[in-house]
């Protein structure tokens, strides 16, 4: 499992996010990063004149995810800590790519026991991203841990906000596992 993980770090991460539609040069934001299974591969497309930003409520999880950057050599990536409010400490326009995978099921709806509600989300989102910005999500643990009993909900949902460009099924790594999946593709065109 451990060659696995690095091949997908070093290739198959970078292959996956570059079909997603992550460019050299982008600004992007992944939110609810975890340890950086899609940030690192993502600085790596980035290169030296992008940047990612990683949030995430967890602070280990941060700490981890710049070890293994530092190891990698990749100084493109800026952490933002967070308690799990939704006021994201970007300004507005600024990012060109949103990553949201295996999150929205973290968002609930309207749901003080959570983070926050989803329309929040989004509304922050289409706030710092440029126009045209790419919001690629990867909506799982729907039926279990959230009140959307589909994919088909959520693609309705984030269209509220965003312009749907696409689905995508590809292998995807989830909690350091692999899986088969489908990656929801947005845009966001000035209203």
């Amino acid at each position: 499992m451990e060659n696995e993980i690095k091949n997908w770090m070093e290739k198959e991460g970078t292959s996956f996010l570059r079909k997603m539609g992550v460019e050299p040069d982008q600004i992007i934001l992944d939110f609810g990063c975890r340890n950086g299974n899609y940030a690192i591969p993502a600085a790596r497309i980035a290169g030296k004149n992008g940047l990612i930003y990683v949030l995430d409520k967890r602070n280990e999880k941060l700490d981890e995810l710049m070890k293994r950057a530092e190891k990698e050599g990749l100084k493109n990536i800026k952490r933002i800590d967070t308690k799990g409010e939704l006021k994201i400490p970007l300004k507005d326009k600024t990012v060109d790519t949103v990553l949201l995978y295996d999150v929205i099921h973290l968002v609930g709806k309207n749901d003080s026991s959570t983070i926050g509600d989803r329309e929040r989300l989004y509304e922050e989102l289409y706030r710092i991203a440029k126009n045209n910005a790419l919001i690629s999500v990867y909506p799982t643990h729907l039926t279990t841990h959230t009140d959307i009993s589909s994919v088909k909900e959520v693609k309705q949902e984030i269209a509220q906000y965003f312009k749907f460009e696409r689905k995508i099924s590809s292998r995807l790594i989830h909690d350091d596992n692999f899986e088969n999946g489908e990656v929801l593709n947005f845009r966001k065109n000035e209203k």
